[in-house]
């Protein structure tokens, strides 16, 4: 139980519905909705849009999305709602461009927004409003401005520079020549047009018209390879989800091109060893929990791409054979030296939601640009943050991962989902580019095998190994430091924190609905 003598937060309960983001305008937008009458698929796309709105360093509509939707029967369906690198970014075109690897700020880094389909999709397979409704509170938001809340204006300030090099992000995300101060509240004309377009045209308000054209003229001038058709062209894939069983639940998640086959594999390592002996925040559960990320990242690295170019089943690395071998390289004593193979981590900007309806829907949503602010690159009419989701493909025509022809690359972001006994029992997703596997492993193990509840399980000071170091954060103590030093680990303070999460969890014997929001962010989880 809490000690409510020191800092925190509770965890927020509801009987009808449950709403948690890294933002309290969509929270409480998402409660609205649903109080009116709409459902969760609803209430995930409108605050998705708002967070386009209060976080446009971590999210919007130059964006990609996964989403799990689970149903009061247990069932669980995804959607793909990631875009492609251009068709003309063949073998003959890499091989001139001559580039050892996709740049994180460059044109070429920019794929094909896939979020404004997928929303689209999602709402007319799950919703009962459509797309202009679900725009509307985002538009109003964004004429009328938000205040910057005080994690927002800290990733901003850090931006403010790169934003300054560009036309359109300089007219669109600095206030007087730098980012806005918290508090300070930022007005979007531009976008607010842009949703409102959408809003009339539906889909093809971004992929076919002026939105598109203006994109496609945009990125060529800067020798960019997307064509209006390949905007036009761009379609959201409803996939069945990946899973594993992990201390008596059922761990769901977005198939490649995503890397939650990453937490999966870590956490079949993790079953071959007794967790539950050692303590919650003890130097061998962060131990072991290091390792087997560092494990899985292996086999991320070499085989994760989009599903028909792996040459590698799923289905393979996830075998007990796989789980069993990787395990027998753990030395309890020693850390593991960097495996070969190991690339530097990239970073990135997200914003994760989860909502719960009255009839027992539950959406696991996550929309992300990428890096802050994507590329870099914002249309100056439109107002549009492009994101640089490209950066994740590889340039070795070998490799699965390798850009290429209407190619979606290996994408971070990964919605999760549990169940158990056949039914929903926890809708949840962390924040932060590369470490979310490890976030996710960390949610299973916090929850599931130590017991702790929805908001203790983000709350518990994280870990990573990112090239050959582990950095942990500040709220990591003394003795977990030394104790993993004395491994061998290269131990380092994070600079900053590790993403944040959101998670709903159904109490079926109490008859609630569980909420806890990562006191990392801005957000709150909130029911009725």
């Amino acid at each position: 139980m809490r000690n409510f003598q020191l800092p925190g937060r509770s965890v927020a309960y509801g009987t009808a519905g449950m709403a948690a983001t890294s933002s309290p305008l969509a929270t409480l937008l998402a409660l609205d909705i649903m109080r009116n009458g709409g459902n969760a698929a609803d209430a995930a796309i409108a605050a998705s849009a708002v967070l386009c709105i209060t976080e446009p360093h971590m999210t919007g509509i130059g964006g990609d999305c996964f989403a799990l939707i689970g149903k009061n029967d247990g069932t669980i369906e995804g959607i793909n709602g990631s875009g492609r690198a251009g068709r003309r970014a063949d073998a003959d075109w890499l091989k001139s461009a001559r580039l050892a690897g996709i740049e994180p700020k460059s044109v070429h880094a920019v794929t094909v927004p896939g979020a404004i389909d997928a929303w689209a999709a999602l709402l007319a397979r799950h919703g009962t409003i459509d797309l202009k409704e679900a725009l509307k509170p985002a538009t109003r938001l964004a004429e009328e401005g938000v205040p910057t809340t005080p994690r927002v204006a800290q990733d901003w300030a850090l931006d403010a520079d790169d934003l300054a090099h560009d036309e359109g992000a300089k007219l669109h995300y600095l206030k007087d020549g730098r980012a806005p101060r918290e508090g300070e509240v930022m007005r979007y004309p531009a976008l607010a047009r842009t949703l409102k377009l959408i809003g009339e045209r539906g889909r093809d308000g971004f992929y076919a018209g002026e939105i598109a054209e203006e994109i496609v003229r945009h990125l060529g001038a800067r020798g960019g390879l997307l064509t209006l058709d390949d905007l036009a062209a761009t379609k959201a894939s409803w996939v069945a989800p990946i899973s594993t069983s992990f201390a008596g639940v059922e761990l769901a998640e977005i198939p490649p091109n995503g890397s939650g086959l990453t937490a999966l594999i870590a956490l079949n390592i993790l079953k071959q060893f007794d967790m539950a002996k050692y303590g919650v925040s003890s130097v061998e559960r962060y131990h072991l929990q290091i390792e087997a990320m560092k494990l899985a990242w292996v086999l991320r690295n070499r085989h994760i791409a989009e599903r028909e170019h792996m040459t590698v089943a799923p289905e393979d690395l996830l075998s007990d054979k796989t789980a069993t071998e990787l395990a027998g390289l753990i030395d309890m004593k020693r850390a593991l030296k960097s495996p070969e193979n190991l690339i530097p981590m990239p970073g990135s900007d997200t914003v994760y939601l989860t909502v719960v309806d009255c009839h027992g829907m539950a959406v696991s949503f996550i929309n992300s640009i990428y890096w802050a602010f994507g590329s870099g690159i914002v249309t100056p009419k439109s107002g549009i943050a492009l994101q640089n989701r490209g950066a994740n493909f590889v340039t070795d025509l070998k490799h699965p991962n390798c850009i290429g022809p209407g190619k979606r690359p290996l994408h971070t972001i990964i919605p999760a989902m549990v169940r158990a006994k056949g039914l929903i029992d926890m809708s949840f997703g962390v924040m932060g580019g590369s470490f979310q596997p490890m976030g996710h492993v960390g949610v299973m193990l916090n929850r599931y095998v130590y017991g702790l509840d929805v908001q203790e399980t983000l709350d518990l000071p994280r870990a990573f190994p990112d090239q050959g170091r582990v950095e942990i954060e500040a709220g990591c103590d003394e003795a977990l430091r030394r104790g993993l030093a004395a491994l061998g680990h290269d131990v380092a303070q994070a600079a900053e924190p590790f993403g944040g999460g959101q998670a709903i969890l159904f109490d079926r014997e109490q008859g609630v609905l569980a909420g806890g929001s990562d006191f990392r962010k801005d957000g709150m989880a909130l029911g009725y």
